[in-house]
């Protein structure tokens, strides 16, 4: 139907073509660790969708098999290579902001359409993890570390999902991260880095587009910040190129993925015990 010159009808026949490299992997989440695994020892590289996993357990098993196999697995969290979040990142290293003390984030969207895969448990669905995760790795993104402590609190749908969520999470240095994300509200995606001195908001912070701004504000004085335009694919993809070719190493590492994992873990725990949880 489309003229695609060369197809295949199945996944295990993609894995094992001779003439495939590097698979990307954007099946729903309950299907990440299998087949990231099976394409890795089949001896292809891997740039799997977020969330890489959906418990640390998972994660712990793609680093074996990666190991295993010398291929390279990494998540595709594609903010995390856009020009717009290395601007972030300079703003909050070179101290303009004063010390960090907080962080500010929302992900939400209305979610209407019937039998979608966020809405089945069993497929790892949930807008924590659809949606949340964004927030969540962005914060510990600057934070540069784990949370110690994390709360949650979740809304529920018949099926069992989070249709919202709205979670905490404390660092060790005592600054703050609050989120919330869901796909009943309209749609928000923003970020606040919140400094001794000053603040830093990004609006549309996660997919780059038109839109995309970011402010600093100081007093009663905001100052807009220029950033690169880019395609907002295009990183993730030379990202795993130069991983693969060149040997250099992927921006988003397993560890990072793990801590994700581990935190949004504890967010969920956190919100069906309705108790803090130490990370």
């Amino acid at each position: 139907d489309w003229s695609i010159p060369r197809a295949l009808g199945s996944y295990e026949s993609l894995v094992e073509d001779p003439d495939i490299d590097v698979i990307y992997i954007s099946l729903p989440n309950s299907l990440h660790v299998e087949w990231t695994i099976r394409a890795l020892d089949a001896g292809k590289h891997v740039l799997c969708e977020k969330p890489l996993a959906l418990n640390v357990t998972g994660v712990d098993r793609i680093a074996a098999a990666a190991a295993r196999a010398g291929r390279i697995a990494t998540e595709g969290f594609m903010y995390r290579h856009q020009p717009l979040t290395h601007a972030v990142e300079a703003v909050v290293n070179s101290g303009r902001l004063g010390t960090i003390r907080g962080f500010k984030g929302s992900f939400t969207f209305p979610l209407t359409r019937d039998g979608d895969v966020r809405l089945d448990p069993a497929l790892g669905g949930g807008s924590l993890w659809d949606v949340g995760c964004y927030p969540v790795s962005y914060a510990c993104l600057l934070a540069g570390r784990t949370p110690s402590e994390a709360f949650g609190w979740q809304q529920t749908s018949p099926g069992g999902v989070d249709l919202e969520f709205a979670g905490m999470l404390r660092f060790e240095d005592g600054s703050v991260a609050q989120f919330d994300c869901g796909f009943t509200g309209p749609f928000r995606a923003e970020m606040e880095v919140i400094g001794r001195d000053a603040a830093l908001r990004i609006a549309r912070p996660f997919r780059t587009d038109a839109l995309s701004r970011l402010l600093l504000t100081r007093g009663d004085d905001t100052e807009e910040l220029p950033f690169q335009a880019a395609p907002p694919f295009s990183g993730e993809i030379a990202d795993m190129e130069a991983s693969a070719l060149d040997g250099c190493l992927p921006r988003i590492s397993l560890e990072e993925s793990r801590r994700t994992v581990a935190t949004i873990a504890a967010l969920y725990e956190s919100a069906q015990t309705r108790r803090i949880v130490q990370l």
